[in-house]
């Protein structure tokens, strides 16, 4: 099996390279990172050499090239099963694929006002409806899942929920949206994994400024 290469963007912004970064280093599966940064108006021209989509992240594998946060998660699920990026047990599976998905696909106001920047100093950022909306039902997810799993992560061992979920911790310490006790909790133990804090170390060192997400 080859070595898995990882594409991604600018790490103090590039909220979905984060997913399986932080998901790969977590679990220990193996990877070559190579970072390409976005300090272009539209990306940079450099990702047509190994992106179909021009947009990161993209894995490749050998001859196979996987584009797409969720898409990179599942496979990496399915090659190392022994990883335990899902949980073993049915319904628990089937739910934080659900959460998710959820997240992949949803909290478009949470996205637009609030892009991932680490090296943004914390400071409450005053937000719409919109995005109260979305923080309300974050925690509610968080709230469900760790109750009913005991924690410390969302289903007891980290997963692909977590991972999934890993930027919105980021952007809820930054805008301080929310002081449920649930996300402080939930905060902690992300933030003090050795994946997130290797990251978060080389986001701060960046210099690239990409003033579309500087709120």
């Amino acid at each position: 099996m080859a070595e898995f290469e990882l594409f991604i963007g600018n790490k103090n912004y590039s909220s979905w390279s984060f997913r399986p970064w932080i998901a790969l280093k977590q679990k220990g599966i193996p990877f070559k990172e190579h970072l390409v940064p976005f300090d272009f108006a539209r990306g940079n021209p450099k990702f047509a050499a190994f992106s179909p989509n021009m947009k990161v992240p993209v894995l490749k594998d050998g001859d196979l090239t996987v584009w797409d946060s969720f898409a990179i998660l599942e496979y990496a699920a399915e090659v190392y099963p022994e990883k335990g990026l899902w949980p073993e047990e049915l319904t628990a599976r089937a739910r934080a694929k659900a959460v998710s998905a959820e997240m992949h696909s949803g909290f478009v106001d949470l996205r637009s006002a609030c892009p991932m920047n680490m090296r943004r100093p914390v400071e409450k950022l005053a937000v719409n409806e919109g995005v109260k909306a979305d923080v309300a039902r974050i925690v509610q997810i968080w709230s469900e899942t760790l109750e009913e799993s005991g924690g410390p992560f969302l289903f007891g061992d980290f997963t692909v929920a977590d991972a999934m979920f890993a930027p919105v911790v980021s952007r809820f310490a930054t805008y301080c949206l929310s002081d449920d006790p649930v996300f402080r909790r939930y905060s902690d133990v992300m933030t003090s994994t050795p994946a997130w804090q290797a990251w978060e170390a080389d986001a701060l060192k960046e210099t690239w400024v990409v003033d579309v997400d500087e709120v």
